[in-house]
């Protein structure tokens, strides 16, 4: 049975006694409810400490993590070990807003993900194409390019600590989302990647993002192979986000 996980990421947002307000609020939602689907939020950095005190039936995920390990005269740094050590277990890497602003290419991202690896954090791992990419139909060589960076720094055991997002570009902060369809079609070519490479496969969780909201999460959420979601602005809002809780919460695999 594969794990249904909707993950709030909230990029560089809110301030700090909104996002004290809005997590609590989160978890009280959460709380109230009787469901076997994950729910974590991915808070800007300075929170994470703090909610990870806090965090009852809730998960925290870090939205980055360093190149760099361990401890040390790194000003500015947030290494997997400093995220291991204050009760972090999982951190978003790849995420097309840090590949694309941040110039985090091939080789810093595998070095990330060795790094989560190595302090025992799950990754969530994002792939996606550009509107420009898909209109030449060149979206599933784009995401197996993408997926692809992973063989050289994942062990045969790795891959069980993995979760894929499947975010397409032009569907991030756009009010745009992939149709069901479309998401499906991608979550199928990259289950069917994963056959290929890790006896994993059926076990791992796939997620969509890209402007996810109460209005489509039921429709994303019936589709086979897509088991949950990477929420953005929707997840700023206790009630839209606890309604794409709602929506994953009806289907296991």
């Amino acid at each position: 049975m594969r794990q249904q996980w909707v993950i709030g990421n909230w990029k560089l947002n809110p301030r700090f006694l909104d996002a004290k307000t809005l997590f609590e609020t989160v978890q009280t939602q959460f709380g109230e409810k009787k469901t076997s689907c994950q729910v974590a939020i991915a808070p800007p950095a300075p929170y994470l400490g703090m909610f990870v005190e806090q965090v009852e039936q809730l998960s925290v995920v870090a939205q980055d993590v360093s190149t760099v390990s361990g401890f040390g005269a790194y000003t500015g740094e947030v290494s997997a070990d400093l995220l291991q050590n204050m009760g972090v277990r999982s951190v978003i890497i790849g995420h097309s807003e840090r590949r694309e602003l941040f110039a985090d290419d091939t080789p810093s991202l595998q070095q990330k993900i060795k790094q989560a690896r190595q302090a025992d954090l799950q990754v969530v791992y994002c792939v996606g194409e550009s509107l420009s990419q898909r209109e030449a139909s060149q979206a599933e060589s784009i995401v197996v390019g993408q997926l692809n960076d992973l063989k050289d720094v994942l062990t045969a055991d790795d891959w069980q600590h993995l979760i894929i997002a499947y975010e397409p570009i032009w569907a991030i902060g756009t009010g745009k989302t992939a149709s069901p369809e479309d998401a499906q079609q991608m979550h199928a070519t990259i289950r069917q990647y994963l056959k290929e490479h890790t006896a994993y496969a059926e076990q791992l969780s796939l997620l969509y993002g890209g402007s996810v909201k109460p209005e489509n999460a039921v429709q994303l959420a019936a589709c086979q192979d897509v088991d949950g979601a990477l929420v953005g602005g929707a997840s700023l809002e206790a009630n839209s986000f606890m309604a794409i809780v709602d929506a994953f919460s009806q289907y296991n695999v």
